[in-house]
C-alpha cells in the first residue's frame, strides 16, 4: 500500500489544471502584453509545480511498516 500525499486527488487534479493554465498563459501574456506582468504567471506555475512535485515525492515513499 502506498502512502498518500498531502493533497487529495481532487486537489492534485486542480493543481495540475492550474499549472497547465498558468504555463499556457505565461507565453501568451509575454507576447501580447508590454510590461513584465507575465512573469507573475511563470512564478505561479513554478510554485504550483513545486507543490505537485512535493506531493508526488511523499506519495512515492514506502508506507510505514506496522508490526
Amino acid at each position: 500500500m502506498q502512502s498518500a500525499g498531502f493533497l487529495s486527488e481532487r486537489q492534485r487534479r486542480l493543481a495540475w489544471v492550474g499549472f497547465m493554465l498558468a504555463a499556457f498563459q505565461a507565453p501568451l501574456a509575454a507576447k501580447f502584453v508590454d510590461d513584465a506582468s507575465w512573469l507573475f504567471a511563470v512564478v505561479v506555475a513554478l510554485v504550483v509545480a513545486t507543490v505537485i512535485l512535493a506531493d508526488d515525492t511523499q506519495r512515492r515513499r514506502p508506507a510505514p511498516i506496522e508490526e
